[in-house]
């Protein structure tokens, strides 16, 4: 059975890989690796922001904070800058963009491995996900909104129903990564967990074993 289980995962990739580069890919600033911040001064600083200017993100910062989130750290052996069970990495960052200066409005989907963002929608869908995150202001108004999402099966397909459990830690570390980084660039954002799944998944179009974990609006504050 391993085998077929195996098949179905190749499939699932090659229909997303096809998906994926049917929009506009943007690459991305390499991101910076040193702050004028320490890590301790980050977790001292580190607060839940709701409120945004209205002010674009730059190019810049989105890299910075999508290589924060999911970024590779080490080009040989492809680990990012998140621990994972197995170095399975189910987690997929999508970005809806509302302002952000250089590049138009729509949703992105995040590829680590290029450190580039392939637009998927030409629209931001903002006002559907502020609905599907029960009308939370913050979702409708900040000039980026990062969507965590999980590809369960890859984990699952190792652990069992125990890599439910490895899947949410795994997000968790990926939101404290953004946090630290929004920190560092005096940027402001808010973890997000209240919304409708199936509503998110419908939106994104998300692949049938895909599911939304987070939702982190970030702004200039």
């Amino acid at each position: 059975m391993e085998w077929i289980a195996m098949f179905i995962l190749i499939i699932i990739l090659l229909i997303r890989f096809t998906y994926a580069n049917n929009g506009k890919t943007i690459k991305l600033p390499s991101p910076l690796l040193k702050s004028s911040i320490s890590i301790e001064e980050a977790l001292l600083l580190r607060r839940s922001k709701r409120f945004y200017k209205d002010n674009p993100l730059t190019l810049q910062e989105l890299s910075q904070i999508l290589w924060a989130s999911q970024g590779i750290s080490d080009p040989d052996y492809k680990f990012r800058t998140c621990p994972s069970a197995g170095a399975l990495y189910p987690l997929e960052i999508y970005v809806s963009v509302l302002r952000v200066d250089g590049i138009e409005s729509g949703i992105y989907k995040y590829n680590p491995e290029k450190h580039e963002i392939v637009q998927i929608y030409k629209s931001s869908k903002r006002e559907e996900l502020y609905e599907a995150s029960l009308k939370q202001e913050w979702i409708k108004r900040a000039p980026v909104v990062i969507i965590i999402c999980a590809s369960f099966y890859k984990t699952k397909a190792r652990y069992g129903e125990r890599g439910i459990r490895y899947i949410y830690i795994e997000t968790g570390h990926c939101a404290q990564n953004i946090y630290l980084q929004c920190v560092s660039l005096n940027l402001g954002t808010v973890a997000i967990g209240a919304f409708d799944d199936d509503e998110i998944k419908r939106i994104l179009n998300l692949p049938k074993f895909e599911f939304p974990t987070y939702l982190m609006p970030i702004g200039k504050i």
